[in-house]
This record gives structure tokens, sequence and C-alpha cells, in this order.
């Protein structure tokens, strides 16, 4: 047994096989490049050609969250976040778990060795004892046993260790996952709530303005020189300056609750503008025509990946089911009628107890479960090609819209431009006697609604710059 056990164990370790296919990456049909400019995103799926996702390439521009958003007071919300947040604490205890779980399915690759000790007092009956009268007799044991070790030489256990490996890779990817989409939503909520505070801001001063005009739209109503129609309309125009102001303050509110949740703790008050066109552009200035391999940058597609090795190497698993398992159950020790013997010579004992199963009929379970292993592997498959084809629209998108938000923030902030010009001429004309009151109201009116939509415009284009950081796979750099 000293000699033969040593041999067939490392026989059995050396030699073990895997019956799982040999994993190939799947090829998917996208275009090589991303769209050079905004008008070439509808067409850069339909002219793709079929290449394999690989990291092979040149690396992917850093696109780390602390130089992406270089915003002082969004970093330490970011930081915060990172630090407290519930949700992001949850992905990291299922890493845990996932850990777990992969150590004790590949401690089954290993012997188990268990040390026993025993002491043994039985009573033998007067008609089973030599000599005629019962006897109470002791035993002490002392060894060392191996139980029921499989060899796996048809690499089941090995599929199984690696299907664990593969998953907890998984969980550890949708933890990376987690945590840029955790980034962009801070960021997201945060510009969210800077653009609900600049709007608010705009509200209050058109509704200072707005009740200075119809105080004196009042004072000129006492003394006939404006019509009640005058005065009712300024009247309007203030009160829905007030209504808007309210409103705002009620959604900036409602930000900022959002923004306290996705931080995990009370955050201070947040002051700043949103950011402007050049800090925008410096924030989203990567090189344009983006290879499409860059997608390997994203959790969610080596997550994905990772599930497709694990499904591959489960029909690894369900195929060795169909062959024989052995396995050994070994010990050695020694027995003593008294303790102080039990390592006297001529005490040693051992045994040695090879099993073999071969499975004859088992109805059809063995073929169900290698189907049903093949069906997860193909929609592990199915799952991986949608994954990047999501993950290279939202890249696209996310390009589209920082080349048109971009202009059209620049074509509203003409507008507003004009619309103030507008007002002031008018104001002039007012004056002179030749423009009326209602037309001073209706630019005030014009003015406030482009004002307004500036700002809406400028949070979608700080939007499109999140979207592009987390569409590009984000960074994970502390």
């Amino acid at each position: 047994m000293t000699k033969t056990t040593p041999t067939l164990l490392a026989v059995a370790l050396l030699s073990a096989c895997s019956l799982a296919p040999t994993y190939q990456r799947p090829l998917t049909t996208l275009a090589p490049a991303y769209p050079q400019d905004s008008t070439a995103a509808g067409t850069a799926v339909r002219t793709s050609v079929a290449l394999p996702i690989s990291s092979s390439t040149a690396a992917a521009p850093d696109t780390g969250w602390r130089s992406y958003f270089s915003e002082p007071a969004l970093q330490q919300l970011i930081a915060a976040a990172l630090e407290h947040n519930r949700d992001l604490r949850t992905a990291v205890l299922r890493i845990e778990e996932a850990r777990a779980l992969y150590d004790v399915q590949s401690a089954d690759r290993l012997p188990a060795l268990n040390a026993s000790g025993s002491m043994t007092r039985a009573k033998t009956p007067a008609f089973q004892s030599s000599s005629g009268q019962s006897t109470i007799g002791k035993r002490y044991d002392a060894g060392l046993a191996m139980p029921a070790f499989e060899l796996d030489f048809f690499g089941r256990v090995k599929s199984l260790s690696a299907a664990a490996l593969a998953s907890y890779l998984a969980t550890d990817e949708a933890r990376q996952a987690a945590q840029i989409s955790l980034v962009a939503q801070v960021a997201q909520a945060y510009y969210t709530e800077r653009a609900y505070a600049e709007q608010l801001s705009l509200a209050q001063q058109s509704y200072t303005a707005r009740a200075r005009s119809y105080q004196l739209t009042q004072q000129r109503a006492e003394v006939g020189a404006s019509s009640r129609l005058d005065l009712r309309s300024s009247e309007t125009l203030m009160e829905t300056a007030r209504a808007a102001a309210l409103s705002l303050a009620r959604q900036r509110a409602q930000a900022e609750n959002a923004l306290t949740l996705l931080v995990g703790q009370a955050t201070p008050a947040a002051s700043g503008a949103l950011p402007d066109q050049r800090q925008l552009d410096a924030m989203s200035a990567l090189p344009a025509g983006l290879p499409s391999d860059l997608l390997n940058r994203r959790p969610d597609i080596r997550a994905a990946e990772q599930r497709l090795k694990a499904a591959t190497a489960n029909i690894g698993a369900a195929r060795a089911a169909f062959f024989p398992r052995i396995s050994l159950t070994t010990s050695v020790g020694t027995s003593s009628p008294s303790l102080g013997g039990l390592f006297d010579s001529g005490s040693g004992s051992w045994s040695f107890v090879p099993q073999l199963s071969l499975p004859i009929f088992d109805g059809g379970r063995n073929r169900a479960n290698l189907s049903l292993a093949e069906t997860r592997q193909n929609l592990a498959v199915t799952d991986y090609e949608k994954t990047i084809q999501i993950a290279f629209r939202e890249v696209a998108d996310a390009l589209a819209a920082r080349d048109y938000l971009g202009e059209q923030v620049n074509a509203q902030r003409s507008i507003v431009e004009a619309q103030a010009d507008r007002l002031k001429l008018l104001q002039l004309r007012f004056e002179q006697g030749i423009a009326s009151s209602l037309d001073i109201l209706d630019a005030q009116r014009e003015l406030f609604s482009a004002q307004q939509t500036l700002v809406q415009v400028q949070q979608q284009r700080s939007a499109s710059a999140v979207d592009l950081y987390r569409a590009l796979g984000g960074g994970l750099q502390p």
C-alpha cells in the first residue's frame, strides 16, 4: 500500500484529461471601427465585417474616473459613493461568495487526509466468550485516512473546478461593472442637480424682474397710462415665473435626495455650474474611429465571456458522467488493547479500498444533463454576442450625441443671445413709444424659455459625456 497508493494518486493527478469542448471565442459581425462622424453612425453596422473581438491591438485610452471627471466637488462625491454605496457593497460580498464557492469546488481536486483516534470499551456476552464468562474489553485505535478520493481520469472534477473559477471571474467583472455604473450614476445625478439649480436661479431672476415690471405696470394702470389687459398680462407672466421656480425647487430637492442615496451618506450642498463646452470636449476628447475591440474594456462583455467559459466547462462535467468513476479510500494506523501499546511493534494496520462505479441505466438522466449543458452554452453564446452588439451601439450613440449636442448647445446659445438683444431693442422702442408693453412681455417670455432650453441642452451634453464614459468601459483606477 505504501508504494502503490502514491503512484496511483500521481498518475491520476497528472493524467486527468477534460472532455469539455475546446473553448473558442465566438466571432461577431461588427464594424472594425466606430463612426468617424455622427452621420456615419447609422451605417456602421451595415458595413460591418466578421472579426473576433480581441485585445491584441493597441491598448485602449485610459478613461479613469479621476482624470475623466476633474471637478473636485464631483470627485469627492464619487469617492464617497465608492466607499459607502450599499449596492456596491453587495457586489463585493457577491465576489467573496463566488470565491468561497470556487475554493470549495477546487478542493475536490486534492485528496482529503483525516487523522483519527478512538477508544472502544465493549462487553462480550458469556455465550460468545471462549471462557464461558462475560468479559469487558478495551481497544485503542489511531491512524490516518483518505476517504473516497475520486481519480479524475475523465476530467469531471477538473471541469467543475474550471466552471467555478469562470463563475467567480464573471462575478468579479460584475462588481467592476457595478463600480463603473455607480460612478456614472453619481456624475449623472450631480449634473442633473446642477442643471435644476441653474434653471431655478434663472426662474428666480425672471420672477424678480417680472415682479418689478408688474409693479411698474400696476402704477401706470393706476394713473391710466396702462390698460387692464397690460396689467393682467404682466401678472400672468410674473406668476408663471413663480410657478416655474417652485417646480424647479421641488425637482432640485428630489435630485439632491437621489444623489444622497447614491453616495450613501449626507452630501454637502453642491455649488458650481454645469461644465462648459470646452470642459466637456476635454472630458470626451477621444480619437475618432476607435477600434471596436476597445469594447474588451467593458466588464459586462468580459463577464459574459466568463459565463460562456463556465457553460463550456460544464459540458465536460456532463460528458464525464457517462464514464466510470473511480475512487480510493485508504487508511493506515495502529490498534492495541492498551493505550501504552498503541505504537508497539506488530500493532500496525492498513486498508486499501478502490471502488469503480459505471452508469448502466439512469432513465436518461445523464443524457438530459448533457443536453441541458449544451443548451446553456448556446444561450451563453447568444448572450455574449448580444452584449457586444448592445455595447457597440451604446458607444456609437454616445459619440453621435457628443457631436450633435455640441452643435445644438452652440445653436441654442445663439438663440439666447438673439432673444436677449431683441428684448433690449424692444425696451428701447417701448421707451420711445413705438413698441407696446405686450411686445416686451412676449420678448421676456421667449428669452426665459430660450434660457431654460439652453440649460437643458447643456445638461444633455453633460449626460452624453457620462454615457460615453460608461459605454467605453470606464476606468477602475483609484
